[in-house]
C-alpha cells in the first residue's frame, strides 16, 4: 500500500516558461512591483524611502496602503486577513479576521483600515512569555513589519492575506523572534557603517545582513507515520533497531530523485515561488529518504520569514502525496539527522559584500578588518552561539558524525589562514600558484582549485564570501541564531573601529593601522580557528587545551544566555533587555523539560501497551511450539523490559528540582533520558527476535526505504 502512489491531480506538467503568463514567482506577494502599480506615486515613494533608510513610516499613509493591499488580496480570492507573527514557540501564529462587515441592511461590505493594518491585539497570555506576561494579563500587540512583504496563503477552499508582524507585550517588551532580529540588524548596520566611514566609503547608508539557509528534511509514507505514535507525538522514533542497510553504501546522497518525491518537491517549489521564496537547489541528502532544499540569499528578516514558510509548505504539500515531512533534528537513530545550514554575510545598500575577499585577500584590508571582527565575535561568544541552537532535538545531533560538534570553531581555508598568519608575523604573503584539480582524463578541462577546500565538520566555516553556521537545527527558527550573530559582530566591529579611530587620529596611516589592529585581534582570538577534522577525538582534547567550551547538552548551554558578557552586549545595543533575555532562557528551559517529559511518557506507553504485549504473545507461541531454549531468551528479555519500563515511569514521575529550573532540566537529561535509553535498548533487541507479524511498529527497513 505504501509503495503505491499516483499523481494527485495537482501535478504541474511542463508549461512553457518563456511565456510571461506562466511565470508564477511572487504572484501571491504584495511586492514592491505590485505596490508601484497600486499605490499613488507619492505613497509608494514614501514607503520605499522609509524602508531604504530603515526609518519609521508615516502612519498617515497607512489607510491608502491598507486599501490597496485589501483590493489586491480580494482579487486573488482572499476573504480574510491575519497578522502573521512568530511567538517564542519556534513556529508561526495567526488569527484570521474577515474583510467583510455587515451593513445593517442584510448585506456586507469589505473594509480594511490603516489601523487594522498597523496593529492587532491577539491574546498574549497563552503564548510562552517567560514571565513577561502573567496568565491573567492578556494584552499583547502585533505591529506591521513593512520590511517583509505581505503575502497570500492559498487553501483548496479559499485564501487569506498574511501580514508579517512583530509581537510585543502591553509593556512594550518583545514576545517574539522578529523584534530582536530587527533590532540586531539595526545594531550591526550602525557599527558597520561606522567602520566603512573609516575606510572612506561615504555612499553606503545601510548595511544588511543576509541569510541563505539550507533546509534538510525527511519524507516518509504517511501510513508508517500514523502507525508510529512516537513520530506523531514527538517527531522522532523512540524505538527502532538498526536496519541491515542504512546509508553506509553512500548510494542515496545526490542520487536520482524518486519520481514521487520529485513530484512533491516540484509542487513545494511552485507554492514557494508564488510566495516569493527564491528556491535555488534541491537534492537527495545522505540518509535514506532525506532531502534538502535551499534558497538564494536574502535580507535576514525576510529570509527568516521565508524559512518559516518553507517549513510550512514542505509539511502541507507532502500530505498531498501521501507523505509526511519530518523536520526533527534526529528522527531516526543510527542514520544522519537534519540541520539547517545558516549561510550568513553582510552587504551594503550599494551592493558591496563586506565578506568578499576579492582576488587577493591579503591585500584587501577592509575585508580582513571585517573578517577579523567575525572571528573575534565568535571566539568571545562561542558559548552563546551554542546556546542559540540548543534544543532537546539538537542534543541528539550535535557531535554525531553528520553534524558539527558542540564545540564552536571557525574554518577559514588555506589561503585566508595564510593571510592572517602573515598579518601576525608581519611577513608579506607571496602570490600562491594557481592550483588545479587533476581530473584524470584529457577529455575534461582542468578546473582552477578554490583557495580553500570546504570543511563539512566545521560549525562555522568561511565559504568564499560568507560564513556558514552549520549547527542550526532543521526544525528551528533562524531568528535567534541570526540575532546573536548580528549582535556579537556589531560589538566586535565597534571595538575594532574604536581602535582604528584612535590610531588614525594619532596620525597612523590607515593601512598600517588596520594591519596592526588585525594582527592584535587575530593573535588574541586565533584559538577559535581549526582547520582539521572536528569529529576527531584529538580535536576535543586540543579544544579543551585551548580553553574552548564543549557544551554537549541544552542544560549546559542555556545559562550562557544570562552570562554578564551576554547581558552587556545585548543591553548595549538594545537588542534584548535583561528581562527579555531571562524570558527566553525560561521559555527554552521549560520547552526542553516538557519535550523530554512528553517523550518519556510516550516511550513508556508504547513499551507497556504495544511492545510488551507483542513480546508476550511471541513468548507464548514459542512455548506452545515447545521451543524452550528460544523461549528462555525471550522470557529473560521480557523480564528486563518490564523492569526497565517501571523504572522509566517512576523516574519520569519524580521530577527532581524546582519545576522549570536548571536542576529540573539536568534531572530530565541525566535520569529520564537515561531511563528511556535503557528501555529502548531492550526493545530494539526484542524487535530483532519477535515474529515480524506480531511486532506492532513499522521498522526502519520499511520507513526509510519505501518511497
Amino acid at each position: 500500500m505504501a509503495a503505491q502512489w499516483s499523481a494527485n491531480g495537482a501535478a504541474l506538467g511542463s508549461p512553457d516558461l518563456t511565456v510571461v503568463a506562466n511565470q508564477v514567482f511572487g504572484q501571491n506577494v504584495f511586492s514592491p512591483a505590485v505596490q508601484r502599480q497600486r499605490l499613488p506615486h507619492s505613497v509608494f515613494k514614501s514607503l520605499q524611502e522609509a524602508l531604504a533608510r530603515g526609518g519609521a513610516l508615516d502612519t498617515s499613509l497607512a489607510d491608502q496602503i491598507a486599501s490597496a493591499m485589501k483590493d489586491w488580496a480580494m482579487e486573488r480570492g482572499a476573504t480574510h486577513y491575519t497578522h502573521w507573527f512568530q511567538p517564542l514557540t519556534g513556529s508561526t501564529a495567526e488569527k484570521h479576521d474577515s474583510f467583510y462587515a455587515p451593513t445593517g441592511d442584510g448585506s456586507a461590505i469589505a473594509d480594511f483600515s490603516g489601523k487594522e493594518l498597523i496593529q492587532g491585539e491577539p491574546d498574549a497570555s497563552s503564548f510562552p512569555t517567560g514571565g513577561i506576561r502573567a496568565t491573567f494579563e492578556a494584552r499583547g500587540y502585533t505591529a506591521w513589519d513593512p520590511t517583509s512583504p505581505a503575502f497570500i496563503l492559498e487553501n483548496p477552499n479559499g485564501a487569506f492575506l498574511c501580514i508579517p508582524t512583530a509581537f510585543a507585550s502591553w509593556t512594550g517588551e518583545a514576545l517574539d523572534n522578529k523584534i530582536p532580529l530587527l533590532r540586531s540588524m539595526d545594531a550591526l548596520s550602525g557599527t558597520a557603517i561606522r567602520a566603512l566611514r573609516l575606510f572612506g566609503h561615504e555612499q553606503a547608508q545601510r548595511v544588511f545582513t543576509t541569510v541563505g539557509p539550507e533546509q534538510e528534511y525527511f519524507l516518509i509514507d504517511e501510513q508508517y507515520y500514523f502507525e508510529r505514535p512516537d513520530l506523531v507525538t514527538t517527531g522522532r522514533t523512540l524505538f527502532g533497531a538498526k536496519p541491515p542497510k542504512g546509508h553506509e553504501l553512500d548510494d542515496h546522497y545526490f542520487g536520482s530523485i524518486p519520481e514521487r518525491i520529485l513530484a512533491c518537491m516540484l509542487e513545494v517549489e511552485r507554492e514557494l515561488a508564488k510566495l516569493g521564496v527564491p528556491i535555488k537547489t534541491r537534492h537527495n541528502e545522505v540518509a535514506p529518504n532525506q532531502y534538502e532544499v535551499a534558497p538564494v540569499f536574502e535580507n535576514s528578516n525576510v529570509g527568516c520569514d521565508h524559512q518559516q514558510l518553507a517549513m510550512q509548505q514542505l509539511q502541507a504539500v507532502a500530505r498531498r502525496y501521501g507523505l509526511v515531512c519530518l523536520l526533527h533534528e534526529k528522527p531516526f537513530a543510527g542514520v544522519n539527522g537534519s540541520g539547517k545550514h545558516n549561510n550568513w554575510s553582510m552587504g551594503t545598500d550599494t551592493g558591496m559584500n563586506l565578506l568578499d575577499p576579492g582576488d587577493t585577500p591579503a591585500d584587501n584590508i577592509q575585508f580582513m578588518f571585517f573578517c577579523a571582527a567575525v572571528i573575534q565575535a565568535v571566539n568571545k561568544h562561542q558559548a552563546l552561539l551554542r546556546a542559540s541552537v540548543a534544543t532537546a532535538g539538537q542534543d541528539h545531533r550535535l557531535g554525531a558524525n553528520e553534524a558539527p560538534p558542540a564545540i564552536m570553531s571557525i574554518f577559514l581555508g588555506a589561503e585566508l589562514l595564510r593571510a592572517f598568519e602573515a598579518a601576525e608575523s608581519g611577513e608579506p604573503v607571496s602570490d600562491s600558484e594557481k592550483g588545479f584539480l587533476g581530473l584524470g582524463t584529457p577529455v575534461l578541462p582542468p578546473l582552477p582549485m578554490h583557495g580553500g577546500d570546504r570543511n563539512r565538520t566545521s560549525p562555522f566555516a568561511f565559504t568564499g564570501n560568507k560564513f556558514e553556521f552549520r549547527a542550526v537545527g532543521s526544525s528551528m527558527s533562524l531568528s535567534l541564531p541570526n540575532t546573536v550573530l548580528n549582535t556579537i559582530v556589531a560589538e566586535a566591529l565597534d571595538d575594532l573601529s574604536s581602535k582604528l579611530e584612535t590610531a588614525t587620529e594619532a596620525g597612523t596611516p590607515l593601512e598600517e593601522a588596520v594591519r596592526a589592529i588585525v594582527k592584535e585581534s587575530w593573535t588574541a582570538n586565533k584559538q577559535i580557528v581549526f582547520e582539521g577534522d572536528n569529529y576527531a577525538e584529538e580535536w576535543h582534547a586540543e579544544a579543551q587545551r585551548r580553553g574552548l567550551q564543549n557544551l554537549r547538552t541544552t542544560p549546559e548551554a542555556l545559562p550562557w544566555l544570562l552570562e554578564p558578557q551576554t547581558l552587556e552586549a545585548f543591553g548595549r545595543y538594545e537588542v534584548l533587555s535583561e528581562r527579555e533575555l531571562h524570558a527566553r532562557y525560561d521559555v527554552l528551559l521549560e520547552q526542553y523539560i516538557i519535550k523530554v517529559n512528553i517523550e518519556a511518557e510516550t516511550a513508556a506507553a508504547i513499551a507497556r501497551t504495544m511492545l510488551l504485549p507483542a513480546s508476550a504473545r511471541h513468548l507464548a507461541e514459542l512455548r506452545a511450539a515447545d521451543l524452550p531454549q528460544l523461549a528462555s531468551v525471550v522470557a529473560s528479555l521480557i523480564e528486563d523490559f518490564s523492569t526497565a519500563i517501571g523504572k522509566l515511569e517512576q523516574t519520569n514521575a519524580a521530577h527532581a528540582g524546582e519545576e522549570g529550573s536548571l536542576d529540573h532540566a539536568a534531572y530530565m537529561r541525566d535520569e529520564v533520558l537515561a531511563a528511556m535509553a535503557e528501555v529502548r535498548a531492550i526493545a530494539d533487541k526484542l524487535e530483532k527476535i519477535v515474529a515480524d507479524d506480531l511486532w506492532p511498529l513499522p521498522k526502519y527497513s520499511e520507513i526509510l526505504f519505501i518511497k
